[in-house]
């Protein structure tokens, strides 16, 4: 598989994208992760899969299991936050590493299976598990569509124990994900109006 879409053209959307919703769980809610970024991130997402679910494309649901943290299974913070939770959707995965390739089912095989070749990845966390399943569904060829509005990270330490803003985190990320060619990173409008019925 490789990716064939020009980098940098203006933002087409196939009629079988994939909308791959990664981590929106309540444990994301818990105040020791400090401060985020992007506070309109849960309805940008709303917003899309309101979009997927009119135009019938397909949505995928990951969802993240720790051991000894905010997600871990059986506790409140392991559960998808409401509106996800309540979302239709084709496939639902559970993985416990950052990347959804690496998670059961096995995602790349559903793609191959469908023929899928554009995936639009949003959710929790920005520089973390939406990054590394970015950066994963580029190396597979994919055409990853990545709307850096529709996700969010939290404030981390660096190894210098400096603190560094989420807002930071995030910009590198797009940075990173734009000048390799990981990803298109977009915004939730462009893939709106990208994905709306003629």
């Amino acid at each position: 598989m490789t990716n064939t879409a020009p980098f940098g053209a203006p933002l087409r959307l196939t009629d079988d994208a994939v909308l791959i919703v990664i981590d929106v769980q309540q444990g994301f809610e818990d105040p020791v992760l400090g401060a985020r970024d992007n506070p309109e991130a849960e309805q940008r997402i709303a917003e899309l899969l309101d979009l997927w679910h009119s135009t019938g494309r397909p949505v995928v649901v990951v969802q993240h299991e720790t051991t000894g943290g905010t997600l871990d299974r059986g506790t409140p913070g392991y559960e998808l936050k409401p509106f996800v939770a309540a979302a239709s959707r084709d496939l639902h995965i559970t993985k416990t590493v950052n990347s959804a390739f690496y998670g059961t089912p096995d995602l790349h095989e559903w793609l191959q299976q469908r023929g899928a070749t554009q995936l639009v990845t949003v959710g929790i966390m920005t520089n973390v598990c939406n990054e590394t399943t970015a950066r994963m569904g580029g190396n597979l060829g994919y055409d990853v569509v990545f709307p850096i509005d529709a996700m969010h990270t939290f404030d981390m330490a660096g190894p210098d124990g400096g603190k560094i803003p989420a807002a930071d985190l995030a910009r590198a990320t797009a940075a990173t994900l734009h000048s390799m060619r990981f990803a298109k990173v977009v915004t939730t409008k462009d893939v709106l109006a990208a994905g709306a019925p003629e």
